[in-house]
């Protein structure tokens, strides 16, 4: 199994690594282990789940014209990069 070496972590982040490991049980090596392959494998959701996720937390309200000019900003951003 191939191996990682992280330098220069930070040092708060390096104590929550260590305080999440213990709250679940783990060593800080599984914990990373566990966070990783949350993020790279089962975290990524499709974009029209998001959209529906949002849908349901807004519950129906109508986006302000400032939001909607601010969502199209954000698009026309994220379609630049």
């Amino acid at each position: 199994m191939p191996t990682l070496t992280i330098q220069n972590l930070p040092d708060p982040v390096h104590k929550a690594l260590h305080a999440l490991a213990a709250q679940d049980g783990l060593s800080v090596e599984a914990e990373v282990c566990r966070i990783l392959t949350t993020v790279c494998l089962h975290d990524r959701q499709p974009a029209a789940s998001l959209q529906n996720m949002i849908a349901q937390l807004y519950q129906g309200k109508t986006r302000t014209p400032q939001v909607e000019q601010l969502l199209q900003e954000r698009w026309l951003e994220a379609n630049n990069e």
